[in-house]
């Protein structure tokens, strides 16, 4: 008599509630597939985490060289603008030996001439240019100063040949051959 007991009332209603035993093995496949949604979506997290950072690092270097390259513009643009001033071309203009012209005279169409020309004439050099230019501001390399003779190397000794009197050397202007030459050079970020 190994039959099953028939169930009445309230405890056969909660026997058909029940599950029976194939529905423990159905729920295994559900199971596993919960477990690799949930690795899977970890895992993809992880690698967008590592991707945005990434992008992060390199918008930070992106963005240094842009602050530097607009540094470098900016002095740039002062040199352009140091050189092109009115009293700097004309300094340098009258460093080349130029002068200003004298009164104009203009050629009407139909070939008769307004007004009379007059001859350039030299001008004083006194004056000082209101704005200077950049080669002014910085001369480059100061020259080491000439050494002193001592009060015991002005006699001279029967060993010692007496000192050569020492002749000034010229001053030399450096000669700018655009606005780069004195441009700074802004180092670059290569990353991190």
């Amino acid at each position: 008599m190994s039959r099953k007991p028939e169930l009445r009332g309230r405890a056969a209603r909660l026997a058909r509630l029940l599950p029976t035993g194939q529905g423990r093995a159905a729920r295994t496949p559900f199971v596993l597939l919960v477990v690799l949604l949930l690795g899977g979506g970890l895992i993809g997290l992880l690698v967008l985490n590592s991707a945005l950072s990434e992008g992060s690092f390199k918008l930070d270097d992106l963005q240094d060289d842009v602050k530097s390259y607009t540094d470098e513009e900016q002095a740039l643009q002062r040199d352009v603008d140091a050189y092109s001033a009115p009293d700097a071309l004309q300094r340098r203009a009258r460093e080349l030996g130029m002068v200003p012209g004298g009164d104009p005279a203009f050629l009407n169409p139909d070939g008769t001439v307004k007004g009379v020309p007059g001859p350039a004439v030299e001008q004083s050099v006194a004056r000082m240019p209101l704005v200077l230019a950049p080669e002014v501001l910085d001369p480059g390399p100061a020259a080491s100063p000439a050494p002193t003779p001592s009060a015991a190397a002005t006699s001279p000794t029967p060993a010692q040949a007496p000192p050569q009197p020492q002749t000034p050397e010229p001053e030399v202007t450096p000669t700018p051959t655009g606005p780069s030459v004195q441009s700074p050079q802004l180092p670059t970020n290569p990353g991190r």
